[in-house]
């Protein structure tokens, strides 16, 4: 188990290695395994790369993002001008349904709405959207339409953890209540733990993943 300061200079050394980012405007704390991101970046995309690079770390046991975006002049847009571009570019995302997803922006943080079939179809609405100019923050709250019966999704799920070679997928639990799965148990990465959660949402008719699976080092 890695030492505090060494998680911390792993997560560092991290941040560095990743070109997208500006190292030297994040500060980073650890305490007991969790990991603080601050500091101030120029875009919701190189915060967000920072959250990404500090996940692949081993040893991250949780996260807390208290990093600000502050765009520069040439950044800034209109929520207007925004929310025409997301939009646009939704439209031209051709994994998702026609009108399937609405756009709302308030200073520059853009939250999108609406139902699709897939938590595949989620993602793709926030990675559309993430990098444009302008954007301080994307919040997805799109829905999904009804699904499968309970017995059929934690079939799917189990089936998918086993399918996936997990090292841990026999110490992960599967509680299935409507079309809300819960995981629980515990692994020895975090990657193992993004691998079980993918594996959930990408099972037909899942509209809500909770992970409480734990992470052992």
């Amino acid at each position: 188990m890695k030492s505090d300061t060494q998680l911390k200079q792993d997560v560092l050394s991290e941040l560095e290695w990743e070109p997208s980012i500006n190292a030297t405007q994040i500060g980073v704390e650890v305490k007991e395994g969790v990991v603080t991101l601050s500091g101030q970046v120029d875009s919701f995309t190189e915060k967000w790369n920072a959250e990404r690079a500090t996940r692949r770390v081993s040893g991250v046991k949780a996260m807390a993002v208290e990093i600000d975006v502050k765009l520069a002049g040439l950044s800034k847009r209109s929520d207007a001008d925004i929310a025409r571009a997301a939009q646009n570019v939704l439209e031209w995302t051709s994994y998702l349904p026609k009108d399937a997803v609405q756009v709302m922006v308030e200073g520059g943080w853009l939250t999108l709405t609406g139902h699709v079939d897939w938590d595949y179809q989620r993602q793709a609405a926030t990675s559309a959207v993430r990098n444009l100019m302008g954007v301080t923050g994307v919040s997805n709250n799109i829905d999904f339409k009804p699904g499968v019966s309970r017995n059929v999704v934690k079939s799917d799920v189990e089936a998918a953890l086993k399918r996936r070679a997990l090292d841990d997928s026999e110490a992960i639990a599967v509680e299935v209540s409507g079309a809300d799965v819960t995981l629980s148990g515990t692994v020895h990465s975090w990657s193992e733990r993004d691998l079980a959660t993918h594996a959930a949402w990408g099972t037909p008719g899942v509209h809500m993943v909770t992970d409480n699976i734990k992470l052992a080092y």
